[in-house]
């Protein structure tokens, strides 16, 4: 049997859709949720909502780890076995471990894999995923397709809509008194992932509504001078607030391309139920 020539990779924390779960050339790594001292595969044997009744109930937040180097290496040697190239995407390295882990296992295995740090997560993975599908389809090479999606990574964007601050603060990365004055103020913060790939607060606004306007707002301000052909939309458990949030888009913005998803339990450890997050690539002119 004649081997195929690249196999994608990717970690849990990216969206999928249903195309590309089935899609026979996508792997996807699980990230590693702990929960009282108790390890589970996200996305195997952790979904999102034992994930949500993990964060309701438990004394301690969950918390997540990598996967391991030798997870890799176990894939990457079955790869091998059929395909002659992988190209690997994952969530942003500053926010995980998980390209470390892949590249470590790359070396080890002497498998030829192309990783692909997206700085980014959920959809910003997804889209790069799609473009290196579509280029596999084209016969680009190996290493052309690291070079585009490398560019691709660039003209990604992102906003982030937190559903509250109590995981924030739980999790050990809001003091008491940032978690304080942010609910007496009813303060909802705006997140980004900046182009390094760090996620850090973009803007504070007094309220939900206000906040919700105003990721809306700075969509459109990316519209009016790129060409944006598709928005996502990924919630934490709240799919109704996210079908508000595309009708607002669609008012707005009409003809907009959008898709709604649902985070990954490994992201809802740390952004918690009622996240919103939009994600869209501008064109290359």
């Amino acid at each position: 049997m004649n081997k195929k020539k690249i196999a994608f990779v990717t970690d849990s924390t990216a969206y999928l859709s249903e195309e590309l779960r089935a899609h026979p050339d996508v792997y996807v790594v699980p990230i590693v949720v702990i929960s009282e001292d108790k390890e589970y595969e996200d996305g195997i044997n952790l979904f999102s909502e034992q994930l949500y009744d993990m964060i309701r109930n438990n004394k301690n937040v969950p918390k997540t780890s990598q996967p391991s180097v030798g997870t890799f290496e176990e894939l990457y040697n079955q790869l091998k076995k059929d395909y002659d190239h992988a190209v690997a995407i994952h969530v942003s390295n500053k926010l995980s471990g998980t390209v470390s882990s892949s590249t470590a296992a790359k070396e080890e295995t002497g498998f030829d894999v192309e990783v692909v740090d997206s700085l980014s997560l959920s959809y910003g993975i997804t889209a790069l995923i799609n473009k290196g599908l579509t280029l596999a389809e084209q016969e680009f090479s190996i290493k052309d397709i690291g070079r585009e999606l490398r560019e691709e990574v660039e003209r990604s964007n992102n906003l982030i809509l937190l559903g509250n601050l109590e995981q924030l603060y739980k999790g050990g990365r809001m003091s008491g008194a940032q978690f304080l004055l942010g609910n007496v103020l009813k303060i909802k913060p705006i997140l980004s992932i900046n182009d390094d790939g760090e996620l850090g607060l973009f803007e504070r606004v007094r309220s939900e509504k206000k906040a919700t306007n105003r990721i809306v707002s700075l969509l459109k301000q990316s519209c009016d001078v790129n060409e944006v052909r598709q928005v996502a939309i990924m919630h934490g458990n709240v799919l109704d607030r996210a079908i508000e949030l595309k009708g607002l888009v669609e008012e707005t913005i009409p003809n907009m391309d959008i898709v709604i998803g649902e985070i990954s339990s490994s992201l809802a450890v740390h952004a918690g139920e009622g996240t919103l997050a939009m994600f869209w690539q501008t064109e290359k002119i």
